[in-house]
């Protein structure tokens, strides 16, 4: 093989690799020594608070020194190949406006400060709403919150009930609770204001809950660390974080996408006539769903509270508008055709007989669900009160009254008609479910915010409760203070928030929410996998039902959400995950929007009347769906409001469009909403000049001053129906609002990884993207620390030699999963049909697709309330030696590190008490006696000690765990994968010698059959080649970045420079032969991902077995060494080959064969030779049946349903 030169950082390609060995008991690759770990809890008393005991039997990883911080390191590892004083070019350059954008936004940074949002703005809402628990005994009795903050991360013991004292730091890492299978949370802390005895008491500090700390939140101790400190920390620099550690596993809080809160969509009916404007209300208070429904050309108003429907008429004179002229011109306006619709409302209030508001009310009072209404003898009065409170706190309630002001709820329902009548007259004026800007995306902060005020309400509810109790009792021995009881249910918020994070449950009465599948385990089979989990939007749409509504792709999710990353199957379009450069939006305050709209000159909406407000070039400015003033010069308002925006006087994600169709202005300042940044353009030049993006790559300036200064702003999806948006610089004409800041930004994290996208055929990108996150490689800087139920490691991982700007972003280049591998098109053998592929078998001695995996075997020591625990107990000996089965196991009963371990071996000796309730007084049965209860391994195939972690968990349980490490060397059947989704298994590993070289003597470690090309249309994996061989030619890296990357034409011209045929395609020699082929073979390098279906994971056959006790027919499954099912669908095909003894075999003999005693008199079941129903011995018969046959006729006979059997001779004379 001839040798290849090394030039710059290319890693050379697999095959030409040659791999120190070191001889392991695997014949593995030599790696990290493996360690014995201790962890202990920490010490409580005199020792100082949060250290621990760990020994570690070998040193630890060497750190990283000190110079090669990446992270610390402005932007450095962006403008690789760019130096600082090289001129820009802001066509090709704007790019560099990424990098900046993700180091304070994206990705995962939208869970983080939606999270940082919650602690810091939400909790201290939902506590000013519920802030004063008052007694019904007492009345001078009162406690009142006068704040809520969340303390820093400490372990479970550290907490003291008075926190403001206690000034040190803890020292717990979420690593530590990785490995303890402890919760990583923090204390919430109030500080309260009470009355006890004569006089107020105060005090700071007070634990009511623990709450679960989200990783590289502002309150976990991660955030700002440096690369350094994170490896003090055995945490990955590159770790995404925006997860929780709860109970040792690492869980994830989906984004969950709804329809918009507070927002009119009108929709149309199947039947002709029905027409109905719905609007979700959503307050902290209550959430309510009404409806303006247009049946039979009458409009009603429809709510969960009413009893029956009321006419719309009626609700607008209960809601103060008096004349039936202003009601009519609230909702129809001056259009004649939308006044003779609504014209036939009026006749229903007249045959009602009700004029007057208050007679209105009554009628409404009369139609209110309330439950126990007790008949007083006020009931008039009460009627119409109880309407008032309906129609000011239930029926919209989003829309406030204040001072019994109906006017803004009138002008609210006017709208809502108005909306059904235009939808009645022009059919396409029906709003879209689907449309991006009618849907809001739920975040970690958010649904936390709703389970913690549920739970912060039942604990306030449970606390007065409790005192309430107290105080009724007429003597007391001493003075009551309440403080006990308030650190007493401190129990209820932390076990709430757990088990809800746990479980993923979300059940909230308060809200009526019931949802499932909130959370995740966080997929850690590759850095992509879990990359890809936390930009994963989950929507809430039933998978069974067969619509291709929610499941299209939806024009607005252009640049918001990828097209191409979504599973395949029946999830196929219904979760989705977002774009490189989104962000989700969190709560901006209405409240100065609202005063700056007023003095943009709009005039207040409750003081204009029905002529105004659909008067010609009138425009309603709604904001959050209500409306709230009215301008007559719309574009104006539009222009002047975002000149506001970009100057930084209003939040930069508060957005502005303009509705043509109903002549409105929106304005959106609620949370949810998912945007992205845009360069603005005016008078037909983009703002960002080469000037600006010199002083970012410099440093001077980040992304938030391009915000400030007006060069780029984030626009959401109505706001970009208002824009016009060029692709390129070059189509910028004066019409255009904004330009793209670059064009691969509309793919997402996972698909980001495939080169050329652009030309693949659209399917196979999708494929990729569901094996890109099951491919095996590095998963993280600390993957040696961790003890994971199961870790797929690659060990030789390679940076792709053609990459694009989207792996550089997001960091795939540091921990990459998967091999540059030298690939031959071309047929081979035989055995490369239907995808297979030919490895070479030097290659895999090589350590090319090479991988290891590590399972983790725990158990928890048990301990009673009477002090028996479960132990560790000691292996058992034979003439001095260790029997066969404890072969491996120490002194101490725990395996030890390094050792062979095979189906069958003892691995934790552990012993549980004989009888673990015995009292502890002595002479009862099994008191002090224990017994062997042994944890063996139960895999066919051995493996290797690697770490033994005996550690405590929060509950003073003791709990061991140990690591298994095997290594593996691909083998006939292991699935690889390119980046293209051209997936297919190994079909043969084939010697050097037999393998093709080309006249350099270089030998593919691939061999690729050339039918995987026509049908797939993956033209991007031949390009992939080509510039991947040019770059190893040329001794740098390749791009292939989505719509654009390294050009063929460049590539080609490399190519012919080296020597080369300019398409890829090499002189190649049979190696069988010894004569060269008579055609060219295109020949190069591709990145290959081993996948994580490797044969020996799935091999399963049997001979004889356990079978299940009920039918005695063998087990199912492979973990329990079950049989293989011969089904229906084969029963057919023996049927229809006539081969019935075969059928007899399979289906009886060797499954579930029983013999059974007949009578032949009545066909009933005997046994012995006597006939039970009968009485007596004759005419009894052996037979042979199935015994699920068997048990079907006893199980009938239970039911007094008689089954006989006939007999008949077989040979009849």
């Amino acid at each position: 093989m001839a040798p290849t030169t090394q030039t710059g950082s290319v890693e050379p390609v697999a095959a030409l690799k040659k791999p120190r060995f070191t001889k392991d008991d695997s014949q593995s690759v030599s790696k990290a020594p493996a360690k014995k770990v201790r962890i202990e809890a920490p010490q409580k008393g005199k020792e100082a608070a949060g250290r621990r005991d760990v020994r570690r039997l070998s040193s630890k990883l060497p750190a990283k020194n000190g110079q090669d911080d990446g992270f610390d390191a402005l932007l450095e590892p962006f403008y690789q190949g760019k130096s600082l004083t090289d001129p820009i070019d802001t066509a090709k350059d704007k790019w560099n406006l990424l990098p900046a954008f993700l180091k304070v936004k994206g990705l995962v940074k939208q869970h983080i400060d939606s999270y940082n949002f919650f602690i810091d703005v939400d909790l201290k809402r939902i506590v000013k709403a519920n802030q004063t628990i008052l007694s019904d005994i007492d009345p001078r009795f009162y406690i009142t919150y006068t704040n809520i903050y969340v303390g820093r991360p400490t372990r479970h013991d550290e907490d003291q009930p008075d926190m403001s004292r206690f000034k040190w730091t803890s020292t717990v890492t979420p690593n530590e609770c990785r490995l303890r299978d402890t919760t990583y949370s923090a204390p919430i802390l109030v500080d309260v204001a009470y009355w006890r005895g004569v006089r107020e008491v105060r005090r700071k500090g007070i634990v009511i809950g623990r709450l679960p700390v989200m990783l590289r939140s502002s309150r976990c101790i991660l955030s700002n660390k440096s690369e350094n400190d994170m490896g003090r920390l055995q945490e990955c620099p590159l770790d995404p974080g925006g997860y929780f550690v709860v109970t040792g596993t690492e869980k994830v809080i989906l984004v969950q996408e709804q329809i918009s809160k507070n927002r009119v969509i009108v929709e149309k009916g199947t039947r002709h006539g029905i027409v109905q404007a719905s609007v979700t209300c959503s307050t902290h208070e209550r959430k309510s769903k009404t409806y303006v429904v247009m049946r039979h050309d009458r409009i009603y108003l429809k709510h969960n509270f009413l009893s029956e429907d009321l006419p719309i008429v009626l609700v607008l004179k209960a809601l103060g508008i008096h004349s039936d002229h202003e009601v009519m011109l609230l909702t129809a306006g001056h259009d004649a055709s939308y006044q003779d619709t609504f014209a036939v409302n009026f006749e229903e209030c007249a045959k009602l007989g009700i004029t007057t508001q208050h007679e209105a009310l009554e009628y409404i009072g009369l139609k209110i669900q309330i439950k126990g209404r007790i008949n007083s003898p006020d009931q008039r009065r009460k009627y119409s009160q109880e309407a008032m409170e309906a129609l000011s706190n239930v029926i919209l309630n989003h829309v406030p009254v204040r001072g019994l002001d109906f006017r803004p709820k009138a002008l609210y329902v006017a709208v809502m008609v108005r909306r059904t009548l235009m939808a009645f007259h022009d059919s396409t004026l029906v709003d879209d479910r689907d449309y991006y800007g009618n849907k809001r995306l739920e975040l970690a902060g958010q649904l936390l915010s709703l389970l913690f005020e549920d739970l912060f309400k039942k604990y306030n509810h449970d606390i007065k409760i409790a005192i309430d109790k107290v105080l009724k009792k007429p003597v007391r021995t001493e003075e009551f203070d309440a403080l006990r009881y308030l650190t007493m249910q401190q129990n209820h918020i932390t076990a709430g928030i757990t088990r809800a994070v746990s479980t993923g449950n979300w059940d909230l009465r308060r809200f009526k929410m019931k949802r499932a599948g909130v959370t995740h385990v966080l997929s850690r089979l590759s850095y992509i996998s879990a990359l890809g989990m936390m930009t994963r939007i989950s929507s809430q749409f039933e998978k069974t039902r067969k619509v291709s509504g929610p499941r299209a792709l939806q024009p607005s999710q252009f640049g918001m959400l990828c097209p191409s990353d979504t599973p395949e199957g029946e999830a196929c379009g219904l979760v989705k995950n977002l774009a490189l450069m989104t962000h989700i939006t969190t709560d901006d305050e209405q409240g100065p929007v609202k005063k700056l709209v007023f003095a943009l000159g709009a005039q207040d909406i409750t003081v204009v009347n029905g002529t105004d407000m659909y008067g010609d070039g009138a425009h309603i400015v709604f904001i959050n769906g209500t409306p709230a003033a009215l301008t007559h010069h719309p574009r104006h308002f539009i222009t002047s409001f975002r000149r506001l925006r970009r100057s930084g006087r209003v939040s930069e994600f508060v957005s502005v469009a303009l509705n043509g169709h109903q002549s409105a202005v929106h304005i959106a300042t609620d949370e949810g909403r998912i945007c992205r940044p845009l360069i603005i353009v005016e008078k037909g030049r983009s703002k960002v000049t080469a000037r600006s993006l010199q002083a970012l790559r410099r440093g001077k300036i980040g992304f938030d001053d391009f915000l400030s200064r007006g060069l780029v702003e984030y626009l959401d999806v109505n706001e970009e129906d208002d824009s016009n948006i060029a692709m390129n610089e070059s189509d910028i004409n004066q019409a255009t609002t904004h330009l793209e800041i670059e064009p691969f930004t509309i793919l997402g994290a996972v698909a980001g990884l495939i080169p050329y996208p652009h030309h693949n055929q659209s399917p196979r990108n999708t494929y990729q993207c569901a094996m890109g996150k099951q491919a095996i490689g590095a998963i993280s800087h600390n993957q040696f620390t961790r003890i994971d139920s199961i870790l797929y490691l690659l060990v030789y991982p390679q940076k792709p030699l053609v990459k694009t700007r989207a792996i550089e972003l997001i960091k795939y280049d540091k921990l990459p999963a998967g091999q540059n591998a030298t690939v031959a098109v071309m047929s081979y053998s035989g055995y490369d049909i239907e995808d297979a592929l030919v490895l070479n078998k030097a290659s895999c001695d090589r350590g090319f697709g090479r991988c290891q995996v590590y399972r983790k075997y725990n158990t928890i020591l048990r301990r009673w309330p009477n002090g028996l625990e479960e132990r560790v107990g000691d292996p058992h000996y034979e003439n001095g030696w260790p029997i066969k089965k404890h072969a491996i196991l120490d002194e101490h009963g725990l395996a030890q590190v390094g050792e062979k371990i095979s189906n069958g071996d003892v691995y934790i000796m552990k012993q549980t008490p004989v009888n673990p309730h015995a009292s502890s007084i002595g002479g009862e049965w099994g008191s002090g006696e224990y017994k062997d209860a042994p944890m063996s391994y139960r895999h066919p195939d051995p493996s290797y000690i690697d770490k033994v972690v005996v550690s405590i968990m929060e509950s003073d349980h003791k709990i061991i765990k140990v690591q298994t490490r095997q290594t593996r060397r691909p083998e006939v059947g292991d699935k690889f994968s390119s980046r293209h989704g051209q997936k297919g298994v190994v079909g043969l590993v084939a010697e050097q010698v037999d393998m093709p070289f080309t006249d350099e003597g270089i030998v593919p470690d691939i061999i690729m059959n050339p039918h995987g090309f026509p049908s797939r249309m993956t033209v991007g994996k031949m390009l992939e080649l080509v510039s991947g061989k040019a770059g190893v030619l040329a001794g740098d890296l390749q791009y292939g970045t989505a719509f654009g990357g390294s050009k063929v034409e460049d590539m080609g011209d490399i190519l012919i420079k080296h020597g080369f045929s300019y398409g890829g395609k090499d002189f190649v020699t049979s190696g069988i032969t010894g004569e060269s082929l008579p055609a060219y073979v295109f020949f190069g390098p591709i990145y290959y991902q081993k996948l994580k279906h490797m044969v020996m994971d799935k091999m399963h056959s049997r001979a004889r077995g356990p079978r299940a006790t009920l039918t005695r027919q063998p087990m199912e499954g492979r973990s329990r060494d079950g049989g293989l099912r011969l089904g229906e669908m084969e029963r057919d095909c023996l049927i229809a080959y006539g081969a019935s003894q075969l059928l007899l075999e399979r289906l009886m003999l060797s499954s579930d064969a029983h013999v059974v005693d007949i009578c032949a008199a009545c066909g009933m079941m005997g046994y012995s030779g006597y006939c039970q129903s009968c009485k007596k011995t004759e005419g009894m018969t052996k037979m042979t049946i199935p015994y699920a046959a068997k048990l079907l006729i006893q199980e009938l006979l239970s039911m007094n349903v008689v089954a006989r059997v006939g007999l008949e001779d077989e040979f009849p004379a």
